[in-house]
C-alpha cells in the first residue's frame, strides 16, 4: 500500500494576507476554486479554517488556492524542508522533477515518499538545478546534512586544509568555494576556545568544553553564512 502523503507546509497568515490584498472574501475564493478547479467540497468555511490554521490544504487544494490568489504555491508555504515540499513550492509535477533529475518516475516517487534521495552525483546536481535549490536546501533534501556536519567538526578541530576536497565534493562545488569558509570556520572555533580558556578561573575547562560542544553542535549554522551564494 502506498504511504499516505502528509499535507504540505502551509503559511496560513500569508493566505489571508494575499486574499485581503485582492479584495476577496473567503466565499469568493471558495467559489473560484469550485468553478475553476472542480474542488466541489471547498466552501467559505474551508477557506476560513485554512486561514486560521485549523486545517491544512492538500497538494491539489494548495495549487488551486495559489492560482486563485494569483501567487505561486511557494508563497503559501512555510520554509520547505523535504523533497516533496520543494517540488510543490515550485508548482512542479513529479514527472517534471524526475525528468529534470534524470531518474525513473517510480524511483523518484519512492525517494519522495521515503524522504531519502538516492540519486548519483550527476542526478543530484540536476535535481538542485531543476528545483533551484540553495546549497543548504540541496544538502538537506539529499540527506547529507549529518555527513557534512561531521566533516566540518573534524575540519575545525584539526587541520582544515585536509577537508577542502571532501567538503567541496559533498557540496558539488569548486574547491575554491569552500577554502575561505573552512578557514574562517576553523579560526572562529579556535579563537572561541582560546578566549574561553583565557578566563583563567578553575571553571575555565568546563566553560571551554561547553563552548566547544555548543559550537560543534551548531556547526552548520556557523558554516552556511560563510559560503558565498551563486553569482
Amino acid at each position: 500500500m502506498q504511504a499516505r502523503q502528509p499535507p504540505p507546509l502551509f503559511d496560513f497568515p500569508a493566505a489571508r494576507r494575499l486574499r485581503e490584498a485582492l479584495g476577496m472574501a473567503p466565499g469568493h475564493v471558495a467559489h473560484d476554486m469550485r468553478a475553476s478547479y472542480g474542488l466541489a467540497h471547498v466552501t467559505a468555511d474551508t477557506v476560513s479554517a485554512w486561514e486560521r490554521g485549523l486545517a491544512t490544504p492538500n497538494a491539489a487544494e494548495l495549487a488551486a488556492l495559489a492560482a486563485t490568489l494569483w501567487c505561486s504555491p511557494g508563497e503559501l508555504m512555510g520554509a520547505a524542508r523535504t523533497l516533496r515540499e520543494h517540488r510543490l513550492a515550485r508548482a512542479l509535477a513529479p514527472e517534471d522533477v524526475a525528468r529534470g533529475a534524470g531518474v525513473e518516475l517510480q524511483a523518484y516517487l519512492r525517494m519522495e515518499e521515503t524522504g531519502q534521495w538516492r540519486g548519483s552525483d550527476r542526478q543530484s546536481a540536476a535535481l538542485a538545478h531543476t528545483l533551484r535549490l540553495s546549497l543548504p536546501d540541496f544538502i538537506a533534501v539529499t540527506g547529507r546534512s549529518e555527513q557534512l556536519a561531521e566533516l566540518l567538526r573534524s575540519a575545525v578541530t584539526t587541520r582544515w586544509q585536509g577537508y577542502v576536497r571532501p567538503v567541496s565534493k559533498l557540496l558539488a562545488v569548486d574547491k575554491r568555494t569552500v577554502e575561505g569558509p573552512l578557514r574562517q570556520l576553523h579560526d572562529a572555533y579556535q579563537s572561541r576556545m582560546v578566549r574561553t580558556l583565557s578566563w583563567g578561573a578553575s571553571a575555565s575547562a568546563d566553560a571551554s568544553g561547553h563552548a566547544g560542544r555548543d559550537f560543534l553542535d551548531r556547526v552548520l549554522d556557523h558554516f552556511w553564512p560563510l559560503v558565498p551564494g551563486p553569482p
